[in-house]
This record gives structure tokens, sequence and C-alpha cells, in this order.
């Protein structure tokens, strides 16, 4: 509204103050002239009355005194004179309602007698009763003979000056408030223009737009307060731009931190996360969807507990925290403002390689001393059947040095898998890559074969897709691919079984399977097959103690070279029913850089 707005509110106030003073005036003013007509009346009816005593005290003849009264006093008045109650004289007048008054009249009245009585000038205002008509009275004294002079007018004529003043006092005022109302108009709106030229920037300036600039017109505290104005939007528009900068650098550093940081404030809200944080946060309220919550600041639980002890004790708390199979360690420390704490933060660190990688190394250990433990325990034990000579024939020794040999090639072979295993698992595999020709290739690892299934009594077969004769990849280590998993087959085959190996084009890559009839491994022994030294023997025991016993790393060897390869290898399993193993490379490989 317009009353509201400054420009409203300051021109309201100087009219105010204007009309206000102005009032005061005007009735001073009125008073003042009013109270001055009177006095003037009354001064020129009392010299009026003086000339006319002076020509009374000079001339007796009636008709000259008239005739010189007539010229002496105003036209609107009379004059009286009066030598006693028989010998009065009154003039004309213009006025008339002006009644000629007489002795009885002025010897009626108690001030105007004391003329006559005590010889001294009088001054009064009067009402005519007979003729309802209020006068002004003027008296004095004849000097020289016995009576007195009286000038007297009708108050509508001081009435009548007093209304022309009257009406050019309020005219005056009028001019003045209407002259003042224009001037207050324009001088509130000469302020206030560039207030609100200020206002709508800073209206800008609460919308980001801080190139908004206020016109400097004019050089007092109004032009020095939009210079000021216009200093604040650059200083924000640089403050806002730096902290702007300090944000984005926060965040990108908290994007790319690999820890979860979690800032929470006095209520226990959460104020900043980064990505691993959401994904804990996500997890956590995957895991309790069902349940819900059970704290007010919706924080997860083990997040409340740690800040409730963190709030209360004013001092940095640790936790471990299981969730979703990833183990989380989770640091919170108070946040203070000065003094006060006025939150926390939460720094969570997702161990779970760590610890899968703690547990891998507590079971390499244990597997390589297990594996280490039976060939160097009949190492020494018929090593010494020979020291001591428990052995006394040839053959015996013989027989006893031949199991000596084989379990040292058994340690050779354990010891040069582990070193090609973990130069495979660090990158360090060269892939010589080279066109081969499938058909002659399949063959030469099927006669490698042949000795072992028929001593077996495995049947071996290979069927190879014809559209398949020419492939690209690293024959020797393909071939130790092949070779593990053929002759896990036919070990873990029992008589009369079959192993089936079928290659197949799948058009950008080409696929290879193994499929035996053996006993199958089952579901719990799955997911481990290709871990180091893990040995399904519940389902695949062999037979015969006599034939080479496997290391436990052969599948861990050939997964590593499939996906040196860009390719993938899976395995089927049935218990009763067999196992297939199946891998993919595409046609078309890089070999890596050692």
């Amino acid at each position: 509204m317009f009353w509201r707005s400054v420009v409203g509110k300051l021109w309201f106030t100087i009219l105010f103050l204007v009309c206000f003073v102005l009032f005061i005036l005007t009735v001073l003013l009125l008073e003042f002239f009013q109270n001055y007509h009177i006095q003037q009346a009354e001064s020129q009816l009392l010299q009026t009355a003086s000339k006319i005593t002076e020509v009374v005290e000079r001339y007796e003849d009636r008709n000259l005194l008239l005739s010189t009264t007539a010229l002496v006093k105003n036209p609107a008045s009379r004059a009286l004179i009066t030598y006693g109650p028989d010998e009065v004289i009154v003039s004309d007048s213009e006025s008339q309602a002006l009644p000629k008054m007489t002795y009885n009249w002025i010897s009626s009245d108690n001030d105007l007698s004391k003329v006559i009585s005590e010889g001294r000038d009088v001054k009064k205002v009067t009402e005519i009763k007979e003729f309802d008509t209020e006068v002004m009275v003027v008296g004095t004294p004849l000097t020289e003979r016995n009576g007195a002079v009286f000038v007297y007018q009708s108050l509508d004529t001081i009435e009548e000056t007093s209304e022309q003043t009257t009406k050019i006092i309020f005219l005056g005022a009028g001019i003045a408030i209407i002259l003042t109302t224009i001037f207050a108009f324009f001088l509130s709106t000469r302020i206030t223009s560039p207030l609100i030229k200020m206002r709508e920037g800073a209206l800008e300036l609460a919308k980001g737009e801080f190139n908004t600039k206020i016109p400097i017109l004019t050089h007092d505290e109004i032009g020095e307060l939009a210079m000021a104005f216009n200093r604040m939007g650059r200083q924000l528009k640089f403050h806002i731009n730096a902290l702007n900068q300090e944000k984005e650098q926060l965040s990108g550093i908290l994007r790319s931190m690999a820890d979860g940081v979690i800032t929470i404030n006095r209520e226990g809200e959460v104020l900043i996360t980064n990505p691993p944080a959401q994904q804990y946060l996500e997890a956590d309220k995957f895991e309790n969807d069902e349940e819900g919550t059970l704290n007010p600041s919706n924080l997860p639980a083990p997040l409340y507990e740690l800040f409730d002890e963190v709030i209360s004790k004013e001092q940095e708390a640790m936790t471990e925290v299981s969730l979703q199979g990833r183990s989380w360690v989770i640091i919170m420390t108070p946040l203070y403002d000065k003094d006060t704490i006025r939150g926390a933060v939460a720094v969570l660190r997702d161990m779970t390689d760590e610890r899968r990688l703690d547990k891998l190394r507590k079971d390499f250990i244990a597997n390589v001393s297990h594996e280490l433990r039976t060939p160097i325990s009949m190492l020494q034990g018929y090593s010494e059947a020979i020291v001591d000579d428990v052995a006394e024939s040839k053959e015996d020794k013989n027989e006893l040095a031949q199991i000596i040999h084989d379990e040292s090639l058994r340690i050779g072979r354990l010891v040069n898998e582990l070193l090609d295993l973990a130069r495979m698992e660090a990158g360090h595999i060269n892939l010589y890559v080279e066109s081969v020709e499938l058909a002659p290739y399949m063959d030469k690892i099927e006669r490698k074969f042949q000795g072992l299934s028929k001593e077996r009594q495995v049947s071996l077969t290979i069927n190879v897709d014809p559209n398949l004769e020419w492939l690209y990849f690293d024959a020797d280590r393909i071939e130790q691919v092949f070779t593990n998993l053929i002759d896990n087959a036919i070990r873990h085959t029992s008589e009369h079984g079959s192993v089936n190996v079928i290659i197949e084009d799948g058009g950008h890559e080409w696929m290879a399977s193994v499929h035996d009839s053996g006993q199958g491994i089952s579901e719990d022994d799955l997911p481990f097959v290709f871990e180091r030294f893990y040995k399904a023997d519940k389902s695949r025991k062999r037979e015969a103690s006599k034939h080479k016993k496997g290391t436990g790393l052969g599948l861990a060897i050939a997964k590593n070279i499939v996906e040196a390869h860009n390719g993938m290898i899976s395995v089927h399993s049935k218990v009763e029913e067999g196992t297939t193993f199946s891998f993919r490379i595409p046609k078309k490989i890089d070999s890596p850089d050692s």
C-alpha cells in the first residue's frame, strides 16, 4: 500500500508537519489581525473624536459642525455631539444599519456616561438592543464646554475586514499546503527513488545476480549508500565465489575419498555424506527396511549409539560393524564450535578387502604348510629308513628312493605352481598370442591323455566345431588350462565313465567345455573350486593312492590364464551326475604387457 511505503510515510510526515505549523500560524494570525483591526478601528475612532472635539471647540455653527464632521469621520460611522440632555447633534452615515443614538442611550450606559461625568476617554464595544446591532463607541470629553463627542460605527465593517483578511490567510495556507504537497511528494520521490532501485538490486542479489549495479545519481548520503551497495555486491560476489570454490574443492575431496564421511549435527541429523558413506546408509536401510529404525534421528543404530557416546563423553570413539557381508570400521570425532560441541564427524572405512586378504594370508600359510608337511614328512621318514638300514635289500632301497624322488618332484611342482600363480595374480603374465590351427592342436592334447584315460578306463572324446580352423591365443597357456581341466575330469571319473571336450563357435568368442560323468561337486563346494589349495575331497575322492596327487592350484591357475585372455571360466555340477567346466575367450585379444 501507498501509506506503508517510504514515499507515503515521508510525504504524509512532511504534509502533517506543514499543516500543523500552518494551522497554528493561521490561528495566531487570525487572532492577531482581529485584535489589530479592532485596535486600528478604536484608534481611528479616537482620532476622529479628537478632531471633532477640536472643531466643536472652535466653531459653534451647527451646520458647519455637521459638514466638518462629515469630512473628518469615516463615512460608515456616526458622530454624536452633546452639550447636555437637550442639545444633541448626530451626524449622518452611509451605513443604513447604524442607528442614531440619543442622550438617554449614553447616559444609561455606565461606561459611556463617565465621559461626561468624569471627563475621560472611553472605548467600548456594546450592543444596541433596540436595533440588535453591535457597535464600537469611542467617547472623548469637551474641555472648554460641558459635553462630549462620541464616534461609533458598526462592528460589521470590522468583521468584513477580518473576513477579507481571513480569506487571504486561508488562501495563502491552501496554496502553501498545495505547494508543500507537491514539494513533499517530489522530495520523497527524489529520495526514495534510489532506495527503490537499491531494494530491487537487493532482491536481485538475493536471487544470486551479483552483477547488479545501482546507478549513482547524486553525491550525497544516498549516493554514498549506492556506492557502498555496489561495493557490497562486488564483495559478496567475491566471497561467494571463494566459498563455492572451497565447497567444490571440499566436495571433490569427499567424493574422491575411499573412506566414507558423515557429518552429523547436535540433533543427530545427517548434514554431509560422500558416496562410500551413502553406500553404507543405503545398505543399512535395505537391511532394516522391515524392522525400521530404532532412534529418533533415523541414523543407523551403530552410528546412533556411537554418536550418543561421543556427545556424552566428548571424546573420539570407534566401533566395527558387519553389514550386508561387508566389514566397516567407524571412527567418530566430536566437532566443536569454540567450546561447545555442535555435532560429530564419522569416518567409515570398508575393511572387507583387508579382512579378506588377512584371511587369505592366514589360509595360504596354513594351506602351504599343510601341503608341504606331508611330502616333507615322507622325505624325512623314508630317508631315515635308508640311513638306518631298515630297507635291507636293494629293491626296498630303490622303492624308498623312488618315493623320495616322487615327493621331491611334488614339492618342486608345488613351488613352481605357487610362483606361477603369484606372478599371474600380480599381473606379471606374458601371453605369446599366435595363430593356432585348432584341429591339430586338440589332437595333440587328446594324444597326451590317451594313456591316462586307458589306464583309468575312461572314454575321452574331443569335438571341435569345423567352422573353427584358426584361433588366436597363447598355445602353451591354453594347453595348460586344458591339461588341468581334462586331468581333473579323468582322475575324478570312475571306471567306464566318460569325459567329453567340446569346442564351439560363439560369434565373437569361442567356447570350450569339459564334461565328465563323475561323482560331481556339492553345492557347498562349488563357489570355492577356483580358490588356491581348495579340494572338494568329499565328492571327488581318488580311488588309488598310487596316482599323482594334485596341489589344489590347478583351477586357480586356469582361471588366471583364461582371465588374462579377457575370458571367463565357470563350473556347473550336480552330485552323482557329473561336472562341466566351461570357459569363453574372445577371438580377438591383445597381449597384455608384463
